[in-house]
């Protein structure tokens, strides 16, 4: 059961993702899908984000129930990071 302080959190984290997180990954993806090459900021974005998703952790740990959304959130950076690897060695 989440406490008032989980739940607080949960709801700004959730917030964020929805309306500023996955629009701007959304637009990344679009970017290097297109062949585009990131910018030096948008490297940096992502490494931000990889470590709130880590700085998280324990609040999934204490509720699983948005593991699948962390994950699939992980997945959309990584592919995002893998075609911009790609990207930049071509």
């Amino acid at each position: 059961m989440a406490n008032d302080n989980d739940t607080g959190v949960i709801q700004a984290l959730l917030k964020r993702f929805d309306e500023q997180r996955l629009p701007r990954a959304l637009e990344l993806k679009a970017k290097v899908d297109g062949g585009g090459k990131l910018e030096q900021f948008e490297v940096d974005y992502l490494e931000d984000i990889l470590g709130d998703i880590r700085s998280i952790k324990g609040l999934v740990d204490r509720h699983p129930e948005y593991e699948t959304l962390v994950v699939k959130g992980m997945q959309l950076y990584t592919e995002i990071t893998e075609k911009a690897l790609k990207n930049e060695a071509q």
